[in-house]
């Protein structure tokens, strides 16, 4: 007999909370082994999650309560990564919905529960980070309410189940004050609000993909649910790709969930989510169905990129020093790869070395980008591009609202950016000393707003957005900056020549970092590019008075992260990616190629 099931989506807007809950949930029910259970952020396993408090990758789990096995399915929190949210919500029969006690619904948390509205799914508000001071239960409880109805979920509003929680502290409760009982009222609450698994047990196999994983052991890894039957461990299947096409397969190894590792199984019964191995070119939303009773699932689609970037591989001077794979063909079965596990990307070869990425937004190609030099390869990327596209003769471009926070103080110079960014401002709050900005916005007027809204509030504002449509083309908008300083010989930068220069603008580099003529060394002070030696060195004399210039203070240097870079950059320029460096260049490296493209 199957036992009790439970399948739950846990969503939320970033930085709410959610991976924190999950730890919380996995030490109030046991179960993991000790080496699972040290450390803080137990899903977030990928090492860029882990740097950047994110997650990026949607994750299986389980755990046990009361005789029920929980399956605990994590989601991404941030807009770049709605792709991942989408597809897997087709495995939960119910969700946590997660909101800051104090912040309330952002952009993305109304992204995520229309998704779970249209998976038909009933979510259980959670209101973590009850322990802030701040916290203001009622008030994001009206604002939650309003969500609802705004959604087209009236009925759902009147009567929704609500936790307040502290993941940080580990406890929850069902009222304001109900803080003695660790995190098991909220494991309570979903066992009594999230419904079992409505499966037909006795029917023929229906399972669908709705994650796909890779192990240099077996392959590829289908992740998903089973909606019918039983999938059981060496039987044959039918395959059922989105297009409709068929062939046949074999279910070579098969896993369930035992905490956050996968276990071998011999069958995952009806309503139960599962994983299989061994069946080539298995792709996201594939349907596995008994072979003499073919009834696929509906295809799961997911919505259009609206970022795309040039990859190709690097011609520097420095080219193949730090890389491992360089080539062509290297770089091309990477991307191709990346495309498969991940349906939001889209992958096009445009030349015999360069290749069109498109993606939700410049984090999701950041990361993509990363996750590339961390594991060895070394390429050039050029500037992010909006797509567009044509309807009734018109070109419309993709929108995104836009959730603004900052200090009172700054309220004129961002008011004024933003508007020249093409941004219409929709709503205006302020909580206490802080000014927050609702408005919709062209994503290309929003490229590079992360890195100047930091900018001009010296660090203190931050900025939410969430794809929301198309619109008219705005025309006009271009996003200014100053010129580059160009490099103009090939060597290591000195001091003595960085000193020299400083006041034509401000630096990217150091002294002693490697340069080459075409690479861009820092922000010119006027709108024009300027070629720089910055490699010079100072004659030696017998007049030089020993130990002179040896403390020679320079202004610090504006040390460019990789989303930095990747917004920074202009249309004849490129970013070298290693696994050691990142180095902006300009796309004809040699001044005199550069003043003849510019003509």
């Amino acid at each position: 007999m199957p036992r009790a099931l439970r399948n739950v989506a846990i969503i939320a807007h970033v930085d709410h909370g959610k991976t924190t809950l999950v730890d919380g949930l996995f030490r109030e029910a046991g179960g993991l082994a000790r080496a699972q259970m040290s450390g803080e952020r137990l899903m977030d396993r990928n090492d860029l999650e882990r740097e950047r408090g994110i997650t990026i990758l949607s994750k299986n789990a389980s755990i046990d309560w009361e005789g029920v096995r929980i399956n605990l399915i994590d989601t991404p929190g941030h807009a770049d990564f709605g792709g991942q949210v989408e597809r897997v919500l087709s495995m939960a029969d119910g969700a946590l919905l997660l909101v800051d006690a104090f912040e309330g619904p952002m952009p993305q948390t109304r992204f995520v529960l229309r998704k779970a509205f249209e998976n038909r799914l009933r979510p259980i508000v959670v209101l973590n980070k009850m322990d802030r001071p701040e916290a203001r239960p009622e008030g994001v409880i009206s604002e939650v309410f309003d969500l609802f109805v705004e959604l087209g979920a009236e009925e759902l509003a009147l009567d929704f189940p609500v936790i307040y929680a502290s993941a940080r502290e580990r406890w929850a409760g069902t009222t304001v004050d109900d803080r003695g009982r660790g995190m098991a009222p909220l494991l309570d609450a979903i066992l009594e609000q999230v419904p079992a698994p409505r499966a037909d047990a006795g029917g023929p196999l229906r399972f669908q993909v709705s994650t796909l994983d890779w192990s240099d052991f077996v392959g590829r890894i289908g992740i998903g649910r089973v909606h019918g039957g039983a999938l059981r461990k060496g039987a044959s299947v039918a395959v059922v790709h989105n297009d409709g096409s068929d062939r046949p397969g074999r279910v070579k190894e098969l896993y369930v969930f035992a905490g956050m590792e996968r276990v071998p199984a011999e069958v995952v019964e009806a309503g139960d989510i599962g994983a299989v191995a061994g069946i080539e070119e298995l792709g996201l939303g594939d349907s596995l169905c008994q072979p003499d009773r073919v009834q696929p699932l509906p295809p799961i689609r997911v919505e259009e990129p609206t970022i795309e970037m040039e990859f190709r591989v690097n011609d520097g001077p420095y080219a193949g020093i730090e890389g491992t794979y360089v080539t062509s063909r290297q770089l091309r079965e990477r991307l191709l790869r990346a495309g498969m596990m991940d349906p939001a990307l889209r992958v096009r070869a445009e030349t015999a070395d360069g290749f069109q990425v498109a993606g939700r937004g410049v984090l999701h190609l950041g990361i993509l980008i990363e996750n590339m030099r961390r594991e060895g390869y070394e390429f050039c990327v050029g500037k992010p591009i909006v797509l567009t596209k044509e309807e009734d003769g018109r070109r419309l471009e993709p929108m995104e609202e836009a959730r603004v926070e900052f200090p009172d103080e700054y309220l004129g110079k961002v008011m004024e950016f933003f508007g020249q960014r093409g941004a219409e401002i929709k709503e205006m709050e302020r909580r206490g000393k802080e000014t927050i900005l609702t408005m919709h916005a062209p994503t290309r007027g929003l490229i590079g707003a992360r890195t100047s809204l930091l900018n001009l509030t010296r660090g203190e504002g931050t900025i939410h957005t969430l794809f929301i449509g198309y619109a008219p083309e705005l025309p006009g908008l271009v996003n200014r900056r100053s010129g580059a300083l160009v490099a103009t010989d090939l060597g290591k930068a000195t001091t003595y020549a960085l000193r020299d220069l400083e006041d034509r603008g401000e630096f990217f580099i150091r002294p002693g970092d490697p340069v080459y003529a075409g690479m861009v060394v820092g922000e010119n002070n006027k709108d024009s590019d300027l070629p720089l030696n910055v490699v010079k060195e100072k004659k030696l004399t017998n007049m030089r008075a020993a130990g002179k210039d040896i403390e020679v203070k320079l202004r610090p240097p504006r040390l460019m992260s990789l989303e930095m870079f990747l917004e920074y950059l202009a249309d004849d320029e490129l970013l070298e990616v290693t696994p050691g460096s990142l180095r902006l260049r300009k796309r004809a490296l040699h001044a005199r190629v550069q003043r003849r493209a510019t003509v």
